[in-house]
């Protein structure tokens, strides 16, 4: 089983090994490189109100500077916001760590789709903004959709990401994803927060298939249905705290 994911706006700073162009599809990485190039060269002679647009923050020199002279981390433990606290990364046991390197997608919003153990840089790059007038996941999806096709095709795929993110990749397969509600209201904060408890448990079981997801049980969530439509199926979830 696949995991499609989300990146978070915030990100630890940082890293531990210096920058190197390889990432999940190599074949694709000149592809790749043509968008961190723009936004590399963007950085660097942007207006400061563009930058503001760009990173979505007043102050902006910390974001600055030639982004292949940084640091890297893995992805799965650059990102900080708030499903990647609830999955605490650092706090999983070795096999559950190897599971989420080899089975989690990042839909970065700069790298595309990169798998959770390809090393990043610090970078900054408001959701959905434009690098000047060059929108990135139009190009992604463009590039790097039959790739992800080919990749996924004898999967199971649970799609953990938020709505903004099938912009990047439409699955041509069907997808399994959640729904939560509480007190029968859909919720959005408690969403990002049981994406990360849901791939920490799946991660700690090394669930394999859909079938071993459904019978997973977690903590103060309970499946109500399971609401089929084309290639999805929605697995509604009601939070019981």
């Amino acid at each position: 089983m696949k995991i499609l994911f989300s990146p978070s706006e915030a990100k630890k700073k940082g890293g531990e090994s210096e920058f190197e162009f390889n990432f999940l599809f190599p074949h694709l990485n000149k592809k790749r490189k043509e968008v961190v190039d723009k936004y590399n060269d963007f950085i660097k002679t942007a207006l400061k109100e563009e930058l503001e647009k760009l990173f979505g923050v007043k102050e902006v020199e910390e974001f600055l500077g030639d982004i292949y002279s940084k640091k890297t981390f893995p992805a799965i433990k650059r990102y900080s916001g708030v499903a990647y606290d609830y999955l605490d990364f650092d706090s999983l046991g070795e096999n559950a760590k190897n599971y989420i390197y080899k089975n989690v997608i990042i839909f970065s919003n700069l790298f595309g789709p990169i798998s959770a153990g390809d090393f990043i840089p610090e970078y900054k790059l408001k959701q959905g903004e434009k690098i000047g007038d060059f929108e990135p996941w139009k190009f992604y999806k463009k590039h790097f959709s039959k790739a992800l096709d080919e990749y996924l095709e004898n999967e199971d795929i649970l799609d953990l990401r938020a709505g903004f993110y099938s912009k990047f990749y439409s699955p041509k397969k069907e997808v399994f994803t959640f729904k939560f509600l509480k007190n029968k209201k859909v919720v959005s904060h408690f969403a990002k927060a049981y994406r990360g408890i849901i791939l920490r448990e799946v991660a700690k079981r090394k669930v394999d298939t859909i079938d071993e997801l459904l019978k997973l049980e977690i903590e103060n969530l309970q499946i109500k249905e399971i609401i089929e439509s084309k290639k999805k199926k929605e697995i509604i979830c009601e939070i019981k705290e």
